[in-house]
């Protein structure tokens, strides 16, 4: 899969969890090829100090626990895009406590703020996790894998969220909404590198949770920011949930 961004018609994404190590990647994927971006962080929350001199970042400061419809809609007015990176802390806490809800209650307002805020189509995609199925198309998955997931998900906060998350995208915003579109990209072992790597994009999972595969995060960032800008990559992933793999893992 080629993984070189083609500058296109200025457009100006939204970037939710632009703080995180994905989040990051993909604000700055967008800005290598001149997009406007937004992004909405946590009021302490540490970004590099090349944002705060870029004319093409609007940082907002604000916790989204407690946002309104009405402040999203406001933050996300004009905005074509919204990319939307958030995860829990890889901490007890974060793993386990509150808020349980984070990534589904975000798109949840994200959605909410779109349809009361244009009449244009608005794209929305989610990170997500190779762990969350697809349930609009028969996705193999063991018995032994179902059963660690629903122990998973069971105990774990964040697999619960990412499906919720993504279970609202698919049900109750679905393929013939008017005002807004979306794509669920799923990784699957995040780790980090200095540089976009060839990637592969498959509709369901090649691998499984006894046997994973790896992907950089800098190249979920670029093909979240592709599927942004790129009207034919978008016309092939939207509504639907892309599987991204290192080509060489």
């Amino acid at each position: 899969m080629p993984c070189v961004l083609i500058l296109k018609r200025m457009t100006t994404t939204l970037v939710l969890g632009a703080s995180g190590a994905t989040g990051k990647q993909l604000v700055e994927q967008l800005l290598l090829v001149g997009q406007q971006v937004r992004v909405i962080i946590r009021p302490f929350a540490n970004i590099p100090d090349a944002w705060n001199d870029n004319e093409r970042i609007a940082i907002i400061k604000a916790n989204l626990s407690g946002m309104t419809v009405d402040e999203m809609a406001t933050h996300s007015a004009n905005c074509q895009a919204i990319g939307i990176c958030l995860g829990h802390n890889l901490t007890v806490k974060g793993l386990l406590g509150k808020p349980r809800k984070l990534v589904a209650d975000a798109v949840k307002l994200v959605c909410s703020a779109v349809e009361k805020n244009t009449s244009d189509i608005v794209k929305v995609v989610l990170m997500n996790t190779v762990g969350c199925r697809n349930k609009d198309i028969n996705e193999r998955v063991s018995l032994g894998q179902r059963i660690a997931i629903s122990i998973i998900r069971a105990l774990i906060t964040p697999q619960s969220d990412n499906e919720t998350a993504a279970e609202f995208l698919r049900l109750n915003i679905g393929q013939k909404n008017t005002k807004i579109q979306w794509s669920v990209v799923r990784p699957d072992t995040l780790i980090n590198e200095d540089s976009v790597t060839d990637y592969n994009l498959h509709v369901s999972p090649t691998g499984s949770l006894f046997k994973p595969g790896k992907t950089c995060r800098i190249n979920v960032g670029n093909f979240m920011a592709r599927l942004i800008i790129e009207n034919d990559l978008w016309e092939e992933w939207k509504g639907k949930m892309p599987v991204i793999y290192n080509k060489k893992n």
